[in-house]
């Protein structure tokens, strides 16, 4: 499977052969297979990035009881933000719900 740099690359390699071209109808075609793999290397960037969010995401939610309370209230006052402004309430319920759903998920079972 190719990673975003590998993406960039090809796509810089059909740059080339866009500017090394004489016919019109090849560099039509080459424009396409770069566009086609910056495309392809964005969705990959995004795809990476949000992979790393999720982990960083589910390492703090582990470790949400063992913060202290004002650091728990401005997480979450930061993450009810990140969406569009007319639906950050929302968000702010959404969160508050899942925060109370796995609120014990990161303690050891009593036994």
């Amino acid at each position: 499977m190719f990673g975003s740099k590998q993406y960039r690359a090809k796509a810089a390699e059909y740059a080339e052969l866009v500017n090394k071209s004489s016919s019109a109808s090849e560099r039509r075609e080459f424009q396409e297979l770069e566009k086609s793999f910056s495309v392809l290397a964005d969705n990959e960037q995004w795809m990476e990035e949000e992979h790393v969010l999720r982990c960083l995401g589910a390492a703090l939610i582990m470790q949400w009881n063992t913060l202290p309370t004002k650091l728990q209230r401005e997480l979450f006052d930061n993450a009810g933000s990140m969406g569009e402004l007319l639906e950050s309430a929302a968000l702010r319920g959404q969160i508050a719900r899942f925060l109370h759903k796995h609120k014990n998920d990161g303690e050891p079972a009593v036994g």
